[in-house]
């Protein structure tokens, strides 16, 4: 049986969206399902797009996602332009490609005359029925050229995607593609094939973007003599927003270091986009890195363009917030010490998790929903009275708590002993929950909205307590 050797070959033209970064997975985990190899390449042979950082930053963020590739360095394609310059001169040689030296004028010229005659634009092989003695003649003046792939017109061409099954064109609807461009730089279509070859890839698992380009790919496969090499192919769906336009940056975040910034967790991340085009065919949502590698399988990748809803990976990050939080977990420290960096630490940030996470969908959200822990908004008296209490009732809770709290000690100022002691004063004061635990969380927090009081109470400690406490009772006054 043929090792599986997968690969993922990313341009470093700016952040890892988060469409790169499914393609990055599968292709991970169909290696890692069949022990074989993923393998990295970095495509950067469009040096006009090239953003600089881009392909280290790639780098750090896949093993930061815990998405390791197998090849000690991965392979770069700027590094290997003789290579492919040389495939194709020799494809030139074989009459398999030929010199162009159209200009940009009268290429343009000819899609506009071609569009007018409502023709499918292509290129009309002016130069190919150029003498020998011409293209050399055209090279000693270093005219500025191409080379471009000869398509054989007399046939048809088909070729099995896994996702898509068998894709059929008439050659007569292909144009000769450029494969080697005027600054001496392969185009995608050529490298691609000739590293594919060279890493030995038996799985081309790439978005669904390139389908159309697959019959060429598989042409040029058959000029080398490759046919008995060709990898699998397999297309992803692409991934759309709500409402089912393609997922872009104009529509919000979409860079995987983004979400990563704003406290996603990798885990939640990995296992959202996992579910993104491919079905385990259960009910089962939550998976580890590691229950994916066992669980994940090509024939269950989905046609269908696959919707990229936040709210649903929202509701994944904050899962994964609390049971690592639950758990006290490795995934807990990461949370932690991504907490330190977001939070004073003025109180026990253990202790602020712990209330505040189960509320989060996000870490950055910790910075808001934690703000009136170190710093307590000014608060109109009038919020402290609950909408079914009044005024003598609010005072009389406030009052309680205050001189029952102060009578507790240190060791005594748990939650649950809070909670246990304001809820004896309601029962022993005939009072209702608002006329208690309303003012006295306001009180606390300065909001309506907020965790419990015996909750903030266990945060805040015994001494600002009493004085958030002192405060509310003389606002009342």
């Amino acid at each position: 049986m043929k090792k599986i050797i997968s690969r993922f070959a990313p341009s470093p033209t700016g952040y890892l969206h988060i469409g790169g970064l499914r393609t990055a997975l599968f292709n991970y985990l169909w290696a890692k399902k069949n022990n074989g190899q993923f393998l990295l390449r970095i495509e950067d042979t469009d040096q006009n797009r090239l953003v600089e950082g881009a392909a280290e930053n790639l780098i750090k963020i896949l093993r930061e996602m815990g998405l390791d590739f197998d090849n000690q360095e991965p392979m770069i394609q700027s590094k290997r332009i003789k290579i492919y310059q040389e495939a194709a001169k020799n494809l030139v040689a074989e009459k398999k490609a030929y010199y162009c030296f159209c200009s940009a004028e009268r290429l343009e010229n000819l899609r506009e005359s071609q569009q007018a005659k409502k023709q499918m634009p292509r290129y009309d092989r002016h130069c190919l029925n150029l003498s020998p003695e011409e293209i050399e003649e055209k090279l000693a003046k270093g005219e500025k050229h191409v080379i471009r792939f000869y398509v054989p017109s007399e046939k048809k061409t088909e070729v099995n995607d896994l996702v898509y099954g068998k894709i059929t064109v008439n050659n007569l609807d292909l144009d000769d593609f450029i494969i080697l461009k005027s600054d001496g730089f392969p185009t995608y279509h050529l490298a691609n094939i000739i590293d594919d070859h060279e890493m030995q890839i038996s799985h081309a698992i790439r978005g669904e973007e390139w389908l159309p380009s697959l019959p060429k790919h598989y042409l040029l496969y058959q000029a080398f003599g490759w046919e008995n090499a060709i990898p699998e192919f397999v297309h992803l769906p692409l991934l759309l927003n709500p409402d089912r336009s393609k997922l872009s940056k104009r529509q919000g975040d979409v860079a995987v270091e983004d979400f990563l910034a704003k406290g996603y967790l990798k885990e939640a991340l990995l296992n959202y986009v996992a579910l993104l085009g491919w079905n385990p065919g259960t009910d089962q949502e939550f998976f580890s890195l590691k229950d994916l590698e066992k669980e994940f399988s090509l024939e269950k990748i989905n046609k269908a363009g696959a919707i990229f809803d936040l709210q649903k990976l929202n509701w994944f990050n904050a899962e994964y917030i609390r049971q690592a939080i639950n758990n006290q977990d490795a995934t807990y420290q990461n949370i932690l010490n991504e907490s330190k960096k977001i939070l004073a630490t003025t109180y026990d940030l253990e202790k602020v998790l712990k209330v505040s996470g189960s509320r989060l969908n996000n870490l950055s959200e910790l910075k808001e929903a934690a703000a009136f822990y170190y710093n307590l908004a000014d608060y109109p008296a009038e919020m402290l009275i609950f909408k079914k209490s009044d005024l003598e009732k609010t005072k009389l809770g406030l009052n309680l708590a205050l001189e029952n709290l102060a009578k507790i000690t240190e060791d005594q100022w748990q939650e649950k002993e809070l909670f246990e002691l304001l809820d004896k004063l309601i029962q022993d004061h005939n009072l209702n929950p608002g006329d208690l635990f309303w003012p006295v969380r306001v009180a606390l927090s300065g909001q309506e909205k907020s965790p419990s009081p015996a909750e903030i109470l266990w945060v805040l400690e015994k001494e600002e307590s009493l004085k958030r406490l002192k405060q509310a009772v003389d606002k009342l006054s």
